[in-house]
């Protein structure tokens, strides 16, 4: 069935309330653990319908945020969420203690029951008053961000469409772009600024309601870690100082000389990789998505049957347009057993990422499509980037489809990007830490810790110069800092695995696709580390991962010829 033709409708939520108290009476009752395993699958079966219908009226309104009918049946599920996760805990809970858990874990894996009991520590019915609000100030940031119509070029452009402009080769307009990208955070500042104190206030609420010291355990277990904790977290930071940063700064340094740049580098002399322009993709769209799917037909049979899906059911909407959300993902819809990809193209290298970094997380969803229980279709967050960090690497094979002359340059700058990305992405993840530590902090302190982490983390950022990014405001422009709290730490943990497949692919491309595919299998039925270990590489917990990636990315662009990549 195409996308456009799911049919919606709410589910009310008293008629979820007697259902799921019917199901969940039935397995208390059970005698037998065919009777439990029939209440089981019929949970299944009703969680799934809600939370199609949920993702459903979600993704139409991120398509079109000025459709008044999906944004009133995303404010109704915003609300349900708290109702509809009580539910859920009541039937974990019989779960829990029925008295033929393990003919379950048997059958289906004992890591849904461990997941299960750090689910419990996630919520309580007393923080649903403050979950509402809380969907409600993340609702109020998406509509902020996806309203921004900036005049540049005698357009008016969203932050999406700007973007290419902040990548030109032409000094003069890529300043411009960063300046006008800039003037409009800032004068959107103080309403950032308000949300997010709301934000963090709110879930510093929750967790103490929950009776946690702080925010940073309960949002520990919100993103179900279930096999790291704060101190393994802390330990990869070091890493990443130690032997990620030091890396940067002198492939930094490079890319100044090369485009004739003062060093440390203003933002906008940054995001310019080469001074004849960064690698842009070459053709339309829709040439764009054909060479997409020419290139899984020839990467694997599993990748081949999986984008033919994709596109004959139209599971991806992918052109950015005014009033569209921001950013780009993959959800799904359970009763259809699809994935689905949103997106903004924006005539960038960003646009190839999307049918490859999105397409990643969609081929491991549709891989474990009829994987029961459903919790087990997907790995907790940072597993989940480990499939599409890595299906960007294994897709640079095919990289003159998407680039033409270019290629060489995309390489280039996307093993460099990868490397880049982790400590900016560490940096996301310690400011939320510092700050959850410290609800009290002001906007202005909040704003002075981002600067000391930027200084720390990326030295060859010059802050000043760019209006809003110099004033350490720079973390509002980052969507998951107010949306998913700790998340961000999962594309670092995820692009470490990820170059160590394109390590391996440099090696032997076929032993590491089989390594992929396996990771890939197991879906959600192994931990984070568990995985990792199923592929035969390291957690990036302990120094070895980063010096491993570190050293062989460092010796790969050392001998890169970019002769001909002025």
């Amino acid at each position: 069935m195409k996308f456009r033709d799911i049919p919606y409708q709410r589910i009310n939520l008293d008629v979820m309330k007697k259902k799921a108290g019917a199901i969940t009476a039935d397995l208390k009752n059970a005698k037998t653990y065919e009777e439990a395993k029939q209440a089981f699958l019929h949970w299944q079966e009703f969680i799934g319908r809600v939370h199609t219908a949920s993702s459903v009226a979600n993704t139409r309104n991120n398509i079109n945020t000025a459709d008044e009918f999906y944004e009133q049946e995303r404010i109704y599920w915003n609300n349900a969420d708290p109702v509809i996760a009580e539910l859920s805990q009541n039937f974990t809970l019989a779960m829990l203690d029925s008295p033929f858990r393990r003919e379950f874990e048997q059958e289906y894996g004992s890591l849904y029951f461990e997941n299960a009991e750090i689910e419990l520590k996630a919520f309580s019915p007393v923080i649903a008053k403050e979950m509402q609000e809380e969907n409600e100030l993340v609702m109020q940031y998406d509509k902020l961000i996806a309203s921004a119509q900036i005049p540049f070029d005698g357009k008016l452009l969203t932050l999406s469409q700007l973007t290419p402009y902040k990548q030109s080769a032409d000094d003069s307009v890529r300043k411009a772009a960063w300046e006008a990208e800039g003037n409009w955070f800032e004068q959107n500042s103080a309403t950032l600024d308000e949300i997010y104190d709301k934000l963090v206030h709110l879930r510093d609420t929750m967790a103490k309601k929950m009776g946690y010291d702080n925010y940073i355990q309960l949002g520990y277990y919100q993103m179900m870690r279930n096999c790291y904790t704060k101190e393994d977290v802390e330990k990869f930071r070091q890493a990443v100082l130690k032997y990620i940063v030091p890396i940067c700064v002198e492939l930094k340094k490079e890319q100044a000389k090369r485009i004739g740049a003062e060093y440390p580098m203003s933002f906008a002399d940054d995001s310019l990789m080469f001074r004849s322009g960064n690698a842009t993709p070459v053709g339309t769209p829709d040439e764009i998505l054909a060479n997409a799917k020419k290139m899984y037909h020839e990467l694997s049979p599993e990748t081949a049957e999986f984008i033919d899906w994709m596109y004959d059911n139209e599971m991806l909407d992918v052109l950015s347009r005014k009033g569209k959300s921001g950013g780009g993902y993959c959800t799904s819809f359970p009763v259809y057993k699809t994935p689905f990809i949103f997106a903004n193209f924006n005539g960038t290298a960003g646009d190839v990422e999307v049918v490859t970094h999105e397409a990643g997380h969609a081929f491991a969803g549709y891989t474990a499509r009829n994987i029961l229980p459903l919790e087990n279709q997907n790995p907790t967050l940072e597993s989940c980037e480990i499939h599409s960090m890595s299906m960007e690497f294994f897709a640079e094979q095919w990289s003159h489809y998407f680039f033409g002359d270019d290629a060489e340059k995309f390489k280039y700058s996307h093993l460099a990007s990868a490397l880049f990305f982790i400590p900016y992405g560490t940096i996301v993840d310690y400011f939320q830490h510092i700050i959850y530590e410290h609800p009290e902090y002001t906007p202005a302190q909040r704003h002075e810790v981002w600067a000391k982490l930027e200084s720390d983390f990326r030295p060859w950022l010059k802050l000043e110069g760019t209006p809003f990014y110099e004033g350490g405001k720079g973390w509002q422009a980052k969507m998951h800092i107010y949306e998913r709290p700790f998340y961000y730490i999962d594309y670092c943990l995820a692009q470490t695995v990820a170059l160590q497949f394109w390590a391996l692919i440099q090696k032997d491309r076929s032993d590491a696709w089989k390594r992929y595919l396996a990771l890939v299998k197991e879906a959600g039925t192994k931990t984070f580390n568990g995985l990792v270990e199923t592929a035969g590489l390291d957690t990036p917990f302990g120094d070895e991962a980063l010096k491993t990636i570190a050293e062989a990315g460092q010796k790969f662009l050392d001998n890169f010829d970019t002769a001909n990549l002025k």
